[in-house]
């Protein structure tokens, strides 16, 4: 069962681009060999971390987008584990995502816009409150 994933790493700041290329390279042909597809493959450039990472204060962001099934993210995930230059990464699975969001936005159809109706009526004077004589 092939689903949607996007994989974010990030490489460290001191690696040339011809490798960045490379590594892209050899992830994608893991994806492939494994029977899965890769939609996109971008290179975002270097940004600053959030918090130091193994010495590093920026990095190198790649975001590739997949679609494979279950073994396959498995083994990219391994490789990306062991691959020195990558001091980061994460995996999404997108397709939960997207039906989430799609919830979202069907909920959001089904109410009432309040802001396109007229201005609300004017609310009724208080009236003083009777006093009881004893």
């Amino acid at each position: 069962m092939s689903r949607v994933y996007e994989v974010m790493f990030i490489v460290r700041p001191d690696v040339a681009d011809e490798d960045v290329d490379k590594l892209i390279a050899g992830f994608t042909t893991t994806v492939t060999n494994g029977g899965g597809t890769v939609k996109s493959a971008e290179k975002m450039g270097r940004r600053k971390l959030a918090y130091m990472v193994r010495t590093f204060n920026d990095g190198n962001y790649v975001l590739l987008t997949i679609e494979a099934g279950g073994p396959v993210v498995t083994e990219l995930e391994r490789r990306l584990r062991v691959s020195e230059p990558v001091i980061k990464f994460i995996t999404v699975r997108m397709d939960e995502e997207e039906k989430r969001l799609a919830k979202v936005r069907a909920l959001r159809g089904t109410r009432r816009k309040v802001s396109t109706e007229g201005p609300h009526p004017p609310a009724a004077e208080p009236t003083e409150p009777v006093q009881a004589s004893a």
